[in-house]
């Protein structure tokens, strides 16, 4: 009976979690994969941190790159963080060295996952990131196996925790956004450097991933559309309901002509879809492919619980064979795609301008927008904010340059606006 080595590099929240339940779950590991696991070894900055467990020490190594020299070592579990570094080194180096590799590091994976890909295939092993992308949900496997007889064309979702729950309890309980990102921290959803979450750039990592893995396609992880939703305020969520609208951060993928159009962004979504609901934590991915049609995945995104769920779950793949391509199909069979030029992009448009309450400031917009040929939708003006007056517009469908230009030239007159937010309005649609 074959028994797999397991090193594991990092041990904070989530490497400690890792090591727990394979621990603690080796029976039930072996009854359903008829292997034995045995974790080997551990690399840590600090082996003398108190951790609430007792740790041999003889598992201890100094540095993650001696493990890649052990030959008893088969699988190493990669949970240093960061795209670069010592991450870097030690996955590229763990899998030249014929070392299966499991990681929950998107970062990684988003900017170096192709050639690690290739470099996997060459080596004859194995690199699995389910835990990259939302968690627990096994969205990844899902795609690569699971629909693996479709033709998918669009996935969309909810893929960030911190700012999922950001924007629910802003809503629950009349909250600004400084407030509640510090409820975020205290209750350990947001990191005290909070940026990666709120501006973005970790559900990009995470589109991009997805978006490779749907379309077969080399990863884009430059170039589109990123935005964060630190520029909302209650107001903008308020003033969404009241026209039966819900805020979420959306990563959105999907191909128009042969191009990948990608793109992270704040949307206002209908509140009778079910999307729209989604609160709190939870994270959730649509995936449109043809022959099945639409399927929706939800669950925990985050925590030490749910990842630490989706990295057992890939090492056992490793264990039972059952996963050969890390991104669904050999990497020479990856196609590059040209990017959808997003100045096309098509939709409709929230605006909230916060203007200083006096005589023809709401001429300035709707004289600007009739110019640009752009029609308004609805309109709410709220002038009871002392000196200040909120002007809210929703238009109708219009194109994202002609929607540049008028923003650039409101934002240029600021002896009449303090503040001026966008969003755009997801296609129902597409929904």
């Amino acid at each position: 009976m074959k028994t797999f080595n397991i090193a594991i590099a990092g041990l904070g929240n989530i490497g400690l979690e890792v090591y727990k339940n394979l621990t603690k779950n080796k029976k039930n590991i072996l009854e359903k994969t008829g292997f034995k696991i045995n974790i080997s070894h551990i690399s840590v900055k600090n082996p003398r941190k108190k951790r609430g467990i007792s740790l041999p020490k003889k598992l201890f190594v100094t540095s993650p790159l001696d493990l890649v020299k052990l030959e008893n070592v088969d699988i190493i579990v990669e949970l240093i963080g960061g795209s670069d570094g010592m991450a870097k080194k030690l996955v590229f180096a763990a899998l030249k060295n014929g070392k299966h590799v499991v990681t929950a590091n998107k970062a990684l994976i988003a900017k170096h996952g192709d050639e690690l890909s290739i470099l996997a295939e060459k080596n004859s092993v194995n690199l699995l990131f389910e835990a990259s992308v939302a968690g627990g949900i096994p969205i990844i496997k899902s795609i690569k196996q699971g629909l693996i007889a479709n033709k998918i064309n669009h996935v969309y979702g909810i893929l960030n925790g911190t700012t999922n729950f950001i924007l629910t309890e802003m809503e629950k309980k009349q909250s600004s956004f400084k407030e509640i990102l510090k409820v975020a921290q205290s209750k350990g959803y947001a990191e005290s450097n909070p940026h990666s979450d709120i501006s973005g750039a970790d559900v990009a990592s995470k589109i991009s991933i997805l978006s490779s893995i749907c379309f077969g396609s080399k990863i884009v992880n430059s170039n589109f559309l990123v935005e964060g939703i630190s520029h909302i305020d209650l107001l903008d969520i308020l003033y969404a309901k009241k026209l039966g609208f819900k805020i979420k951060l959306l990563a959105i993928a999907e191909m128009v002509n042969n191009k990948i159009k990608q793109r992270v962004h704040p949307s206002l979504i209908p509140s009778t879809l079910d999307i729209s609901n989604i609160d709190g934590v939870t994270n959730a991915v649509v995936v449109d492919g043809v022959p099945i049609g639409r399927t929706i995945y939800e669950g925990a995104g985050a925590g030490k619980g749910p990842t630490s769920s989706a990295i057992i779950s890939d090492i056992t793949s490793v264990m039972v064979g059952n996963d050969d391509f890390s991104f669904g199909l050999s990497p020479s069979a990856k196609k590059t795609f040209k990017l959808f030029n997003f100045n096309d992009h098509k939709s409709k448009y929230y605006f909230r301008f916060l203007a200083h309450d006096k005589p023809g400031v709401l001429s300035v917009i709707t004289s600007l927008l009739a110019k640009n040929k752009i029609s308004i939708q609805n309109l709410i003006q709220d002038p009871d904010q002392g000196n200040l007056s909120s002007i809210m517009i929703i238009t109708h469908l219009s194109k994202e340059k002609d929607i540049q230009v008028i923003l650039k030239k409101l934002r240029n007159k600021k002896n009449i606006f303090k503040k001026i937010v966008m969003i755009r309005v997801r296609d129902e649609n597409k929904l």
